[in-house]
């Protein structure tokens, strides 16, 4: 942060774009640079709260537990939209802990007491102030207490499915597996197969 370090941000006005159902802003400030310099810039920027996903984890069978659901966005971008994701969810007030434990049970029917926590990530740190916090449970794919596939009147409608570790890897190199936090959550699982089959997580 040397370069940095008498860098100024000064915002001069945060408006009020729209506020559906998130809040999209847009920030007006001057910015002093590592060369003395003032500019006055503007950015949108997206605020949809903070949220969490966990990698489910069965050491015995090697396999993962994961989703499918229709993305809008992604749809609107050369994409089907059908795309293979942790579980996850914004928090909505709850402790990211908690609200993956919650999360979990909605979409895929299974329920998890310990969590381990990861790392925490920004996604899209140029347009949207979200963080994303990572865990990793493990689990018995055969000990499932719900049906999952998502919550009713948010009409959700969700598939869940169980891939092994070294199936999900190459779904990803097909571009079958594009989403983020779901490709970050596999490369981790492939670089700690040893120490959570070893260690339990």
């Amino acid at each position: 942060m040397t370069k940095f370090k008498d860098v100024k941000i000064d915002i001069v006005k945060d408006e009020t774009l729209s506020k559906n159902w998130y809040h999209l802003r847009n920030v007006t400030f001057d910015y002093t640079g590592s060369d003395g310099k003032t500019v006055r810039l503007k950015r949108e920027v997206y605020d949809r709260g903070n949220g969490a996903t966990i990698l489910l984890y069965d050491p015995k069978r090697q396999s993962v537990i994961v989703v499918r659901q229709f993305r809008m966005p992604a749809f609107l971008n050369e994409s089907s939209g059908w795309l293979i994701e942790t579980p996850a969810g914004l928090l909505d007030g709850d402790n990211p802990a908690d609200a993956i434990r919650r999360e979990v049970m909605e979409e895929t029917g299974y329920i998890v007491r310990e969590v381990r926590p990861l790392f925490q990530s920004f996604m899209s740190p140029g347009a949207v102030t979200e963080i994303i916090h990572f865990f990793v449970a493990l689990i018995d794919v055969t000990e499932k207490a719900g049906d999952g596939g998502g919550l009713i009147d948010e009409y959700e409608d969700i598939e869940v499915m169980e891939l092994g570790l070294d199936d999900a890897m190459a779904m990803i190199e097909r571009g079958e597996i594009c989403d983020a936090k779901t490709i970050m959550m596999l490369q981790w699982a492939a670089l700690n197969r040893g120490k959570l089959a070893a260690t339990g997580a």
